[in-house]
């Protein structure tokens, strides 16, 4: 659609929001409003219910790539549905919410990072779907800025070897079936620097675990994950 029918089209087919289906909002303040938060008190590295907030006793009994998980919200409601409609039905206008939610979770934990990469997907699964949903969400994560500054570096990852889907596995099925699936193209991007790595939902953390593991093995100091929703 050529750049001057925007506003024209904007007026023959308005935006509707996603939950009630109200004009002109892509999420209302209404259905913004049923947004289920994580629980206060969480575990600072999976992102788990952990009443003292520090670290759950899981964590804690085993070592780690991943120094910590940024999640904005529960993947519950409207933020499950918006991310659903980005992920398998061409809803790509949905990135700016759903950034707009992580970016408020990034500022309010003070996340530090010199370089944000997103999960990268397998070629194939690319050439299907047509672009990476965590690629658009980091792409707009920057434009809201709330890492201070940090480039956008989508080439830092890539899937060495294709993994099936990991949705409807348990926990040892997803480790097993990302382990060793990602490596570092450009070491010299991240060496000595602290990295935030970008997926939209984190179940089990097998794939940020993953990512977290290439990019310290290619030098970075700090590894954040940051995601849209953590599914409890």
């Amino acid at each position: 659609m050529p750049l001057s029918l925007g506003p024209l089209w904007s007026f023959l087919f308005p935006a509707r929001c996603l939950g009630c289906g109200v004009r002109d909002e892509v999420v209302c303040p209404a259905c913004q409003a049923t947004i289920v938060p994580l629980p206060r008190g969480i575990c600072l590295r999976c992102a788990r219910p952990e009443p003292g907030g520090t670290f759950c006793r899981p964590c804690l009994g085993r070592p780690s790539a991943l120094a910590t998980l940024v999640a904005a919200t529960s993947y519950q409601g409207i933020v499950r549905q918006a991310l659903l409609e980005l992920k398998f039905h061409q809803r790509r206008y949905l990135a700016p919410f759903l950034a707009s939610l992580l970016a408020r979770a990034v500022a309010a934990h003070r996340v530090q990072a010199d370089v944000l990469v997103p999960v990268p997907l397998s070629p194939k699964r690319q050439r299907q779907r047509g672009y990476n949903q965590s690629a658009l969400l980091a792409a707009e994560l920057l434009r809201l800025d709330p890492l201070g500054g940090a480039e956008l570096r989508p080439e830092v990852l890539w899937r060495q070897r294709e993994t099936r889907p990991q949705v409807g596995r348990g926990a040892p099925e997803r480790v097993a079936n990302v382990q060793g699936a990602f490596a570092c193209a450009t070491p010299d991007l991240v060496a000595g620097r602290r990295v935030a790595v970008l997926d939209d939902v984190c179940t089990t953390g097998a794939t940020l675990e993953a990512c977290a593991t290439a990019l310290r093995l290619a030098g970075a100091t700090r590894v954040t994950g940051l995601v849209v929703a953590r599914d409890l």
